[in-house]
């Protein structure tokens, strides 16, 4: 059974950093684009950073770039999201994805991941 745990998330302020992880088990990891995804209320789910397999490759949405870093350890089974400089606007519930057989050119689809952990609230106070 594959499960996709996330933590890290909580209340800060304006100008804050967390650090979200997403723990995997019962998969490959090492085998599966692994993908951040944000939803805010009354908004629909969005893109917010991926990494390839070996974790040589990122993509990030044009909200996130120079402020969140995303990175794995497929040892550990773990991917991280770093956010730094928060804003109210990145006030969501944050989503860890797996894709397996994703293409370069959907790794920003939600539909083309296989697996969704629970997510974990993030919430960013001015």
């Amino acid at each position: 059974q594959v499960q996709l745990v996330e933590s890290g998330g909580g209340l800060v302020q304006a100008g804050d950093s967390l650090r979200l992880s997403c723990a995997a088990s019962g998969l490959e990891f090492r085998t599966y684009v692994m993908g951040w995804f944000r939803q805010a209320p009354g908004k629909e789910r969005e893109f917010v950073a991926s990494i390839s397999r070996p974790g040589s490759n990122q993509y990030y949405a044009d909200s996130g770039k120079g402020r969140f870093t995303i990175s794995r350890d497929n040892v550990q089974k773990t991917v991280y999201l770093q956010m730094n400089s928060l804003k109210p606007e990145d006030t969501a519930l944050y989503y860890c994805a797996a894709g397996r057989g994703i293409i370069l050119s959907a790794i920003r689809e939600a539909g083309a991941y296989d697996y969704w952990g629970q997510g974990t609230q993030v919430t960013v106070s001015s």
